[in-house]
């Protein structure tokens, strides 16, 4: 989806069910990925979730993913964890063995409580580490980006 809305491609603005129906999904599958920790919708107060054109294109991603590279859940969840988000949000060596999502290696991080580290203070919905995966292509370009250095 192009960005035909002149709004920032981040800002919340779908509901659930509008963009299940945009996507070509249904609400339950967005609350599945959303339980299984590949998205993080934002909540308003009043708890209700909202997408943005990001979400939805990251959506997309796990959809393609799951339906045409034959990858599961668990597996999307598995490379997502891959992602070396200590390097990217420059972690010390204190916190990184302190963290989970650095020890263990099968949930992203966004999934795991941080409360002890430099991630304890951040949102993980506008993280470096989950905003920088938006399109199927980003995973890899940035694990290059990260080698580069």
């Amino acid at each position: 989806m192009e960005n035909y809305i002149n709004i920032p491609s981040d800002e919340p603005i779908f509901s659930i069910s509008t963009a299940a129906k945009l996507i070509g999904v249904s609400v339950q599958t967005l609350r599945l990925y959303e339980k299984e920790g590949l998205i993080i919708p934002f909540r308003k107060q009043s708890n209700q979730r909202l997408f943005s054109q990001d979400d939805l294109k990251r959506i997309r991603c796990i959809r393609s993913t799951i339906s045409e590279k034959k990858i599961s859940i668990n597996g999307i969840k598995s490379l997502y964890a891959l992602l070396p988000c200590w390097e990217i949000v420059k972690c010390s060596e204190e916190e990184r063995n302190a963290c989970p999502a650095y020890i263990e290696s099968s949930q992203p991080c966004w999934s795991y409580s941080h409360s002890s580290n430099v991630c304890s203070t951040r949102e993980c919905r506008v993280c470096e580490v989950y905003k920088g995966i938006v399109n199927c292509i980003d995973i890899k370009n940035l694990i290059k980006k990260i080698a580069e250095k």
